[in-house]
């Protein structure tokens, strides 16, 4: 029988560190008896990636070779095969995989016996060799030189069951990635969005920015921050919660439209949707308003969609269309339809109360008619907006940046985009009143005071920043790693963030 390695080793029963024990002294015979270092080689001129290789070659028919062709390439070793005079491997390389077939005679008996002597799988092995296919259909790589370009000293993770332990995956990031290729693809597809957004933005004439992480004062949205020290300063510094307030102000300096894509960082608890850094992309335009934001909000996502080959994809099983136009409704509308609850038939906060307490909400005594209203539609409509749906008409007490509707003074010119259940983008007119934005905040830190540690702060200087001018303003902001959770059926906001946030082992 020949010996097989697969992701860990020929004895599966070994611990991973007994393992490591015996690489490190295999490693240190490897430099003993052969006077050689897998480490010291500094590059491999690739000139083929294995995907490139497999489109080249792939017409090949079976028991055919690629005569007189020669391609260089290298990879990691994720399975050998070891026979007699005959080896086969198969390697992988960030894009595709491919057979290896080292044989005695075509590599010479001294490079034969070192590779079944010394190298593992894991190992990184650069190639050269000619393309052939296989009897039984497999392209495959004839193997004439190699050279041994790094020695992994910890096993991959068995092959025939992958890596599935979530905490060992969010924790080792790196094994996840090399043991579960469709990971690999997942991080590709977020980079073709990301890449999207931009793409779609600077065709707009949209400036990108870069706006402090660390700030005097965390707002821009009511969320809790991290609060950090600066020796120098002596003073309270705070990881940024949104960059909405810095924008706004280039808006004031006439930078005319702007954008910026980065890290938030949010104080909050961590869940399926919610990581305490996280990627949002923000965006305001000078004279634009919330209707130009939520036909960019749509072009930007069907965009996104199409980069990825296809505007309708399954979500956890269910098929959501990104076919525009997307469905838009005011919350009092949606409130009304899957509630039966019509806000603006209620004359008083008291009354409000009353049914909101009959619909099961906790009821303090303190909440007007449009918190109400909110609660109704946080508690039981979010989670039925499957499809793509604009909701627009929020009420001024909880959109403190956002431009009243002056038609219906109560409510703002704001939409939020829900998607699943889940909110995936926030925008409005910006509110460019100074004297009612600072009404906004003195009534926020009312709020503050009173023990709500998510109200919006008093930004001094940004209300000075509104009385030299703001001019009418559209802003949107969307949650990046949200939009890669639903293009890519990925059931947790941990799948698409490289490195989540992860309680310390001990």
């Amino acid at each position: 029988m020949p010996e097989v390695q697969n992701g860990t080793n020929p004895n599966l029963e070994l611990p991973e560190e007994e393992i490591l024990k015996q690489r490190i002294d295999k490693l240190m015979r490897l430099r003993a008896e052969e006077g050689f270092d897998p480490f010291r080689n500094d590059r491999w001129e690739r000139k083929q990636t294995l995907e490139e290789i497999n489109r080249t070659y792939g017409s090949l028919e079976a028991d055919c070779h690629a005569e007189g062709v020669e391609v260089v390439t290298a990879g990691r070793l994720m399975t050998i095969r070891r026979h007699g005079k005959a080896s086969f491997a198969t390697m992988e390389d960030e894009t595709s995989r491919i057979q290896l077939y080292f044989q005695l005679d075509a590599t010479g008996e001294k490079a034969y016996n070192f590779f079944r002597k010394w190298v593992d799988t894991g190992d990184i092995l650069g190639v050269v060799g000619t393309p052939f296919r296989t009897r039984r259909g497999e392209l495959t790589l004839q193997v004439t030189r190699y050279s041994l370009l790094s020695k992994a000293l910890r096993p991959l993770p068995e092959k025939w069951h992958g890596l599935k332990d979530t905490e060992i995956r969010y924790r080792q990031r790196y094994v996840d990635l090399i043991a579960n290729p469709e990971v690999r693809e997942t991080f590709r597809k977020r980079a073709i969005i990301v890449k999207t957004f931009r793409e779609v933005l600077e065709r707009h004439g949209t400036m990108e920015v870069e706006t402090p992480i660390l700030s005097p004062l965390a707002g821009g949205a009511n969320a809790r921050p991290f609060i950090t020290f600066h020796n120098a300063l002596g003073v309270n510094l705070y990881l940024r919660i949104a960059t909405e307030l810095y924008l706004k102000r280039l808006i004031v300096g006439m930078l005319g439209r702007v954008y910026e894509i980065g890290k938030n960082f949010r104080n909050e608890g961590i869940d399926i949707m919610h990581n305490p850094e996280f990627t949002a992309m923000e965006v305001y335009w000078a004279y634009a308003n919330y209707q130009d934001m939520m036909d960019l909000t749509e072009e930007i996502l069907v965009a996104c969609a199409d980069a990825l080959g296809s505007r309708k994809v399954i979500y956890q099983g269910t098929e959501i269309s990104f076919e525009p136009p997307f469905r838009r409704a005011t919350m009092v509308d949606l409130v009304k339809e899957y509630c039966g609850v019509d806000i603006e038939s209620i004359t008083s906060d008291e009354e409000a109360r009353k049914i909101g307490k009959a619909k099961g909400l906790e009821i303090t005594g303190k909440e007007t008619r449009f918190g109400i209203l909110t609660e109704l539609f946080e508690n039981f409509v979010e989670e039925k907006l499957i499809q793509p749906t604009f909701v627009l008409g929020h009420p001024v007490e909880v959109s403190p940046l956002a431009k009243r509707n002056y038609d219906a003074p109560d409510y703002t010119n704001r939409f939020e985009l829900f998607v699943y259940g889940k909110e995936v983008a926030n925008a409005f007119s910006e509110l460019n009143d100074p004297l009612d934005q600072r009404e906004r905040f003195t009534e926020q830190l009312r709020k503050k005071t009173e023990g709500d540690e998510e109200a919006h702060v008093f930004d001094e200087d940004f209300v000075q920043a509104l009385e030299y001018g703001l001019p009418p303003t559209g802003g949107l902001g969307i949650g990046i790693d949200r939009v890669t959770m639903f293009l890519t059926d990925s059931r947790s906001i941990r799948d698409v963030i490289l490195f989540p946030t992860m309680k310390p082992k001990s």
